[in-house]
């Protein structure tokens, strides 16, 4: 009795020894990749040592807080510009790909049961289709009974690289989308209600009769919502699944992306699903904390090697491994110490 107690209180202080060396690093930005960077928190912390502190607040919030300094990392889902990338001193490499579906609340109508040419999604938000018996959406899908009711499109209130990737396939659609709105992490939109955070519009899609919105797959996935089929360029509907996930992400063309922008938008292929994405993590190549910077790029280094079975688990998409070694050579090439040293 007594050694059990006495390995309870050695166990007991060994664990709390082990919190107070934890390392934190603080991270802020997308939701879009929220889901996966806490598994991989959870896993990465008794592995390295290092405890993720990640605020999903939008990716505009994550681009502006990194340069600020205020964080450790920023993560976005919509690639940093060019120059500001540039006058910032940021190293901007993509973490994990993942895709944008769309979600629906309406009475009788049945997972993935919808059919939505990109054209009508377009429509729909712009304002022009606004219920859900509208004849053009009856005619892509019959056999499905759409209700007299309105359509309510939910939209994200805050900056948002989600909407950017969203925006970006409506404006490869709808040249009137691309001409009259555009495509950034915050647009004016035309019609519908705004939602904070993936979280948000899923949870108003959810509580809305007649209403439609875009959230991560991930989103979806964990809540249970009633997601639809998309029409990709291959001009084939085409069902939000992993497989057809990975067939868009398949077809990105990283070798000529500068600064890791792939685009991975409407690709071809009649299995492509159309709205794929690579989420980015910016990182200053002059870190205020060398040691911190470090640690980053050692959390992402183990779940590049270690959470792929995570990230397919919740319906991402692992980067390449070819793409991996690119980034951990920009790593060692591009962040540096005081004296000139790579920092990893």
């Amino acid at each position: 009795m007594k050694i059990n107690t006495v390995l309870a209180f050695a166990l007991a202080g060994y664990a709390t020894t082990a919190v107070a060396q934890a390392q934190q690093i603080t991270g802020a930005g997308a939701t879009f990749p929220a889901p996966v960077y806490s598994k991989w928190a959870e896993s990465a912390k008794p592995a390295t040592g290092i405890e993720l502190n990640y605020q999903a607040i939008g990716s505009g919030g994550g681009q502006n807080q990194i340069l600020n300094r205020t964080v450790d990392f920023g993560a976005s889902d919509a690639p940093m510009d060019a120059a500001k990338l540039a006058s910032g001193n940021i190293l901007q490499f993509p973490a994990v790909m993942g895709a944008v579906v769309v979600i629906v609340n309406i009475p009788g109508v049945e997972m993935d049961a919808l059919k939505l040419p990109g054209e009508l999604l377009a429509d729909i938000y712009a304002g022009t289709i606004s219920k859900w018996n509208d004849p053009k959406l009856v005619e892509a899908n019959r056999g499905v009974t759409l209700p007299n009711l309105a359509i309510a499109p939910v939209y994200r209130a805050d900056g948002s690289g989600t909407s950017f990737v969203y925006t970006s396939y409506l404006s490869a659609v709808s040249a009137d989308w691309k001409s009259k709105v555009g495509a950034a992490t915050s647009v004016k939109w035309p019609a519908g209600a705004g939602a904070k955070g993936n979280d948000g519009v899923a949870a108003t899609v959810r509580n809305t009769k007649g209403s439609i919105g875009y959230v991560e797959n991930a989103y979806a996935t964990q809540n249970k919502l009633i997601t639809v089929q998309l029409r990709n360029k291959a001009r084939q509907f085409v069902k939000p699944t992993a497989a057809a996930f990975n067939a868009a992400a398949s077809a990105g063309n990283w070798r000529d992306a500068k600064n890791f922008a792939v685009d991975l938008i409407d690709q071809a292929g009649d299995t492509s699903w159309p709205i794929v994405s690579a989420t980015f993590i910016l990182l200053p190549k002059d870190p205020k904390d060398p040691g911190r910077s470090a640690n980053v790029m050692k959390f992402f280094d183990w779940a590049f090697t270690n959470g792929a079975a995570t990230a397919q688990a919740l319906e991402y998409i692992p980067l390449p491994g070819a793409v991996q070694d690119a980034v951990r050579s920009a790593w060692h090439t591009e962040i540096k110490n005081p004296d000139g040293k790579p920092v990893f």
